[in-house]
């Protein structure tokens, strides 16, 4: 099927480590300075790192925690990149992210670079990360990532505390000189579990919005918000138009937690993602991509005709489908509704507000 990944991911988001110096309110890791001693060695990663070379081309992400903390992450990301699998790196913007660190990334040729900016000014931003000073490290990393010629992509929590302030933001990554800005839409999981989520009605116009401004750089993408598609297509329907934005959301038709995205954890855990905690293996004991392709839990997740309520009825559920880890964070079943879609396809009931 088009919308359908069995063979492989198109994406692996790799936790190296959830050691990070930041206090960040939403952390799904619930991330802390020190480094778990049961985080996979730099042998084991190198082992799986060379098994899915050997299988696909999927896009590697190394993650955290703050991937910095650990000491072999050059050698890691090296390995990666001579193995010939796309690397991209999403470091935290604390002491450690130095000018330095990002031309060693450079002169290795990594992908991308991702950074965090969920506020316009530094104490809206700040208040969020934690720790003061983090608003302008993040500035001042963006500006010599982009100098070193790494692509630059930043990332942005949407939530009620931050929507109002998203155009401000939209401003200030523009003006940093970034090719991608990723919203992401709150998953009520870990230290996330205390922030108020948008409601649907709020969703749908801040995607609408995103497509209206997305003609150029930064290209717009969304993270667990795939009915970004939806709207999309449902615009082009409507002969209403999007421009060239619409490209950033026609791209990612059908990829969403299991169906395109795998996660591997700090300790080896094979997830859909991070942000839905579901294990169906362990890269000690398993292959990535046999769990990938294999496991139960991922066969059902890239098949929409086992979803749910509106997800399941939606003529969309194919290049959309929902966010699953919202599913199973709102209502403990990975497979059913999105509650922050507010699509009522024939016959369903509409979505209720969000607590």
């Amino acid at each position: 099927m088009q919308f359908r990944f069995d063979a492989a991911p198109a994406r692996i988001y790799w936790e190296l480590t959830r050691a990070c110096d930041l206090a960040c309110t939403h952390c799904r890791a619930g991330a802390n300075a020190a480094c778990d001693p049961r985080e996979l060695s730099s042998a084991e990663i190198a082992r799986v790192v060379d098994e899915l070379a050997a299988e696909c081309q999927a896009t590697i992400i190394f993650t955290g925690g703050d991937p910095l903390k650990r000491r072999d992450f050059f050698e890691i990301v090296a390995h990666t990149v001579k193995a010939g699998l796309p690397c991209l790196v999403a470091p935290s913007a604390t002491p450690l992210l130095t000018s330095k660190v990002v031309a060693s990334l450079a002169s290795l040729r990594i992908g991308a670079m991702s950074l965090s900016l969920d506020g316009a000014t530094p104490s809206r931003h700040d208040a969020l990360r934690g720790v003061v000073g983090t608003f302008s490290r993040t500035i001042q990393a963006g500006r010599e990532i982009v100098e070193a010629g790494i692509s630059l992509q930043i990332n942005t929590l949407v939530t009620a505390d931050t929507i109002a302030d998203l155009p401000a933001i939209h401003r200030v990554v523009e003006h940093l000189g970034a090719d991608r800005w990723s919203l992401f839409f709150l998953i009520r999981t870990g230290r996330g579990q205390t922030l108020r989520q948008i409601t649907p009605v709020q969703a749908d116009a801040v995607m609408n919005w995103a497509l209206d401004i997305g003609h150029g750089r930064p290209i717009v993408t969304t993270t667990e918000a795939p009915h970004y598609r939806r709207i999309e297509l449902m615009r082009r329907a409507a002969n209403r138009g999007c421009a060239d934005g619409a490209r950033s959301a026609m791209r990612g038709l059908g990829i969403r937690d299991g169906n395109g995205v795998m996660f591997i954890s700090h300790t080896g855990e094979v997830q859909p993602s991070g942000f839905l905690p579901l294990t169906a293996g362990n890269v000690r004991t398993d292959r990535a991509l046999r769990t990938y392709r294999d496991s139960q839990l991922f066969r059902g997740l890239r098949r929409p005709d086992s979803f749910k309520g509106r997800c399941g009825a939606c003529p969309f559920r194919d290049v959309c489908g929902g966010s699953r880890a919202r599913a199973y964070a709102t209502g403990g079943d990975p497979f059913g509704s999105d509650p922050l879609c507010s699509y009522v396809p024939t016959g369903t009931a509409a979505p209720t507000a969000p607590a």
